[in-house]
This record gives C-alpha cells, structure tokens and sequence, in this order.
C-alpha cells in the first residue's frame, strides 16, 4: 500500500474521519471505528511506516509513552479498566490489516473474557464522539 492510499496518514494529516483523542508532534491517538471494547483506541506515528521493520527507533518511545498516558486514562472512573491490552500486529499474517504501524490500547476489566471475545466478533462503535471527549478530558488534552 502506498502512502498515499493510507488511510491512518488522512487522520493524522487531517482529511480522514477520526475522533481524535490526543496529537502531539509526533503521534495521533484515535478510537478504533470498530472497537473490541469501549475506548479500543490507536496510536499511530505522524510519518508512515508500514511495520516495525521501517519504524523510526526515535518514535518508538513516543508512541509507547501516549499508549501509557491513554491506558492509565482508562483506568480512571469514566472506563474503570482494570487492566489495559497493548497490541502492535505487524504484517498480515498477524492479522494488520491497515499498513501504518500502530499500538491498539484495549481496556480490559476483571471477568470479562466472554464480553471480550464477544467484542472480537460484534466490533461496535457506540458513541465514539462522547468516549473521545472523555478520554481527551481523562487525558488532559485540550481541543
């Protein structure tokens, strides 16, 4: 995939749909349009790589450190998460299937296996504009 054909560099050059939950010079977090679980948010750096193998070594820190700052948000009273899956699926085989390297930040909580598993299967957006307003506020991001 090219590029210019990358849907993640529209949301982070703005002419993508996304609800943004926090940008810096370096990295974008979004909610997934199609989230395991409420708050399922993605971390992407602003230049294009399409795996770990040509990410930038500098961003790496930088996008792990806005994947804590939006776990430790989810653990806070709006989310109640009691523990946080960070996933980076690299290649197709692991199941990427958009082509610009990217952490998923998915909130766990206690017993909530089946409702997880559930979540794999039905991937349903809710009310993505509230829970990014939450998460930016959580977050301390100012829009």
């Amino acid at each position: 995939m090219s590029i210019d054909a990358c849907v993640f560099c529209d949301i982070v050059n703005g002419s993508g749909p996304a609800h943004l939950v926090y940008s810096d010079d370096d990295v974008v977090a979004f909610l997934d349009r199609a989230p395991i679980a409420r708050g399922h948010t993605l971390v992407v750096p602003r230049r294009h790589s399409a795996g770990l193998s040509d990410l930038d070594p500098a961003l790496g820190t930088p996008l792990l450190s806005v994947a804590q700052r939006v776990a430790d948000a989810m653990k806070g009273t709006e989310f109640g998460a009691h523990g946080i899956n960070l996933a980076l699926n690299d290649g197709r085989a692991a199941m990427q299937t958009v082509f610009h390297t990217h952490v998923h930040v998915v909130p766990r909580r206690s017993g909530d296996k089946l409702s997880f598993a559930k979540g794999f299967l039905t991937r349903r957006p809710g009310d993505l504009a509230e829970t990014a307003a939450q998460l930016r506020e959580l977050i301390g991001v100012q829009r």
